[in-house]
Order: structure tokens, then C-alpha cells, then sequence
């Protein structure tokens, strides 16, 4: 009898295994599904918008990924413009690192220009938020490759 309900409660702790195995394979999916930055290519402009529907940056705000290719010896300058919100840009490298961010852009506005060099080739994340906690609305976003002098 005591191996009989041995057996019961190892197969039924095996089936609850696989299941939780399974179904956190499944989470694992719809998670990678969900967070899918949207492609930017050098040289184009993009408007666009951020607001509430966007990834919450855990500390009031929300932000919108980009994803652009950038090569070894790149040089690039990011211009974020915005009349409706203080845009702040970042620049994440594939390990996630933070290569270089900007608020204020030298123009004495708020748009925020960027520049960096890029020592690492692969695809690199340009994120776009606004500044403090709240804030969103229309917005033009360009990543310029650099031509040595």
C-alpha cells in the first residue's frame, strides 16, 4: 500500500513538474513575443509617439525601444525631437549596457542630441523617454552614421 501511494505521489509530482515546466516555456514565449523593439534604420527619420501603452520604466514613466545595427569604428549621432514632452534618448549595446545617453541637446532646448562611438558591432537599442516621471506624445527620432574627417 505505502509503495502504491509512493508511486502515486512521484508521478503526480513528475505530471505537476512537466506541466510548470511547460507552461513557464510558454510564459517564456509570450514574454519574448511582447518586448519586440521596433526597427531603425541609419540615415531615416521616423516620427512616432510614446504614451501609457508603451514599456513602463518602473519609476513613473514609459519608454520605446528601437533597434538599429551598428558596426565596429561606427560614429553616430542620435537626434530625439519633441514640442510635446523633454525627450531624453539612450543608447543600450547588446549586453544591455548603457553606452551613452543624453537629456539636452546643445541647442539650448530640450531635444536631446546624442553622440557616441561605437566599439562593438551588433544590434543596439535606442531607447526614447521623456524626462522626470510622466510625460509623452509625437516625436521625431533620426540615427546619422558619421563620416570621419
Amino acid at each position: 500500500m505505502k509503495q502504491r501511494f509512493a508511486r502515486y505521489c512521484y508521478s503526480t509530482l513528475l505530471a505537476s513538474a512537466t506541466f510548470l515546466t511547460v507552461g513557464l516555456g510558454a510564459l517564456s514565449a509570450k514574454a519574448q513575443e511582447m518586448y519586440n523593439p521596433l526597427p531603425l534604420v541609419s540615415g531615416e527619420e521616423i516620427a512616432d509617439l510614446l504614451s501609457q501603452k508603451d514599456i513602463p520604466t518602473g519609476d513613473g514613466g514609459f519608454s520605446r525601444d528601437y533597434k538599429v545595427r551598428l558596426e565596429q569604428g561606427d560614429n553616430v549621432a542620435i537626434d530625439l525631437l519633441s514640442d510635446e514632452f523633454d525627450p531624453m534618448v539612450i543608447l543600450i549595446a547588446t549586453d544591455g549596457a548603457t553606452v551613452a545617453e543624453n537629456d539636452d541637446g546643445p541647442d539650448g532646448t530640450t531635444n536631446s542630441l546624442l553622440f557616441a562611438r561605437i566599439t562593438d558591432a551588433g544590434d543596439y537599442i535606442v531607447r526614447v523617454r521623456a524626462f522626470g516621471e510622466t510625460g509623452g506624445g509625437n516625436f521625431r527620432l533620426k540615427v546619422t552614421r558619421l563620416k570621419p574627417i
